[in-house]
């Protein structure tokens, strides 16, 4: 039986230039955190591949897991055979008959790569000899170089690498390859897709959560905590902060303008979050926002909540409508955890009718009516923090 290896193809990494093992090394890093569960983390890098060596007892989930894995490109399982002819002739025939057990196809191509261009046999000419050899050795099928059911890949290095399927994966840069931000995680569809959306993008994601207990139940703060888990599916392991609002809620509503309570409880939620931030070393904020789907979501509204911050606030949502990241959030598999009815802490004394376009000197105003800098000491100092992991994820990890 040949020997059988997983190929990783890391798409935009191979672009970093000088910096592109900066890269690479993060992503094998995370590769070798996805595998240590299967007790695999032998990998290989060479020729812009990383190689994964496939035991007998292989377990399909392994590919799965791979999928997920930020800054994987494409996946094959390849037989790794001699270059000779004959050999790999006769491993593209095994190939092809293992495809013909799980499914039905009548036509193929072979499509060859020759790395090693000392290899005496030139790519073309590889794929012809390897595919006249496989359509005389099979009676019911036919080649077809357009539009092939399947494809046979052959790739000539030092040694020949067969193979047919090709996984994608989810492309992006390697997790922890582009600094750490935190997202202001709520119950609710957006934020979860946006700390996704961003953390595709090679960056580690924090967590905090905001609420307002009693107002809000334990069960509401154990949903944010299941969406943090399915966040680390593609993440790893997230640190998840949470901060009870009540005392600042309660605060507005007794000396402030019924109508600026939603803007002010957003200006201190992020205040907080990059108070946080900064202690925890992170460079940005995440929020799920989206231009104009509420009333604190406004391009006024947004403003305002950005001059209460030095940080960046990256808004990856900004220009998507609700059905399009309802689309992502059934991909990352958060969507059906977010729809379930607990209460937000942004429901707590609500107004009535919010301001739509806030002015930031009217909003600073009412922020003189309250102790700003005591409540904002008195919230911080009470701040509760767990780690959320990836089931089978060690803790000695984090």
């Amino acid at each position: 039986m040949a020997e059988k290896q997983i190929i990783i193809r890391s798409g935009e990494t191979v672009l970093k230039g000088k910096n592109r093992r900066i890269f690479e090394d993060k992503l094998m890093s995370d590769l070798s955190r996805v595998l240590k569960p299967y007790g695999k983390t032998k990998i290989e890098k060479k020729h812009n591949r990383m190689y994964i060596p496939v035991e007998n007892d292989f377990n399909v989930d392994i590919l799965d897991r791979l999928k997920n894995v930020f800054g994987v490109d494409l996946i094959s399982v390849a037989s790794v055979v001699e270059r000779d002819l004959e050999t790999i002739q006769k491993a593209a025939l095994d190939e092809l008959k293992e495809l013909k057990r799980s499914r039905s196809f009548k036509t193929f191509k072979v499509e060859s790569k020759r790395t090693d261009k000392k290899y005496p046999i030139k790519s073309m000419e590889l794929s012809r000899k390897v595919g006249g050899y496989l359509l005389h050795s099979l009676d019911d099928i036919e080649v077809d170089v357009h539009h092939p059911d399947v494809t046979i890949y052959l790739e000539v290095k030092e040694k020949a690498y067969v193979f047919s399927d090709r996984f994608r994966g989810l492309g992006g840069l390697p997790r922890g390859s582009n600094g750490q931000a935190m997202l202001l995680l709520s119950g609710g569809i957006d934020s979860p897709v946006a700390g996704w959306m961003v953390a595709k993008r090679g960056v580690l994601l924090k967590a905090v959560y905001f609420h307002s207990y009693p107002y809000t139940s334990q069960r509401a703060y154990e949903k944010v905590v299941e969406l943090a888990e399915r966040l680390t599916t593609y993440c790893g392991p997230i640190q998840l902060f949470s901060i009870n609002l009540l005392s600042f809620q309660q605060a507005v509503a007794e000396h402030c303008p019924e109508s600026e309570g939603t803007i002010l409880v957003r200006r201190m939620m992020t205040r907080l979050a990059e108070k946080l931030a900064l202690e925890y070393g992170c460079d940005a904020l995440i929020t799920g926002e989206s231009l104009g789907q509420v009333a604190s979501q406004t391009i006024q509204s947004i403003r305002a909540t950005n001059e209460s911050v030095t940080l960046p606030v990256l808004r990856p949502l900004i220009a998507m409508d609700k059905q399009e990241i309802i689309e992502i959030s059934r991909k990352i598999d958060t969507y059906h955890t977010s729809i379930l009815p607990f209460e937000d802490c942004c429901t707590v004394f609500l107004p009535d009718k919010p301001v739509t376009k806030p002015r930031t000197d009217k909003i600073k105003q009412s922020e003189t009516l309250l102790d700003l800098d005591a409540l904002t000491e008195e919230l911080f100092n009470q701040v509760e923090m767990e780690w959320i992991k990836e089931e089978n994820e060690p803790k000695e990890d984090f």
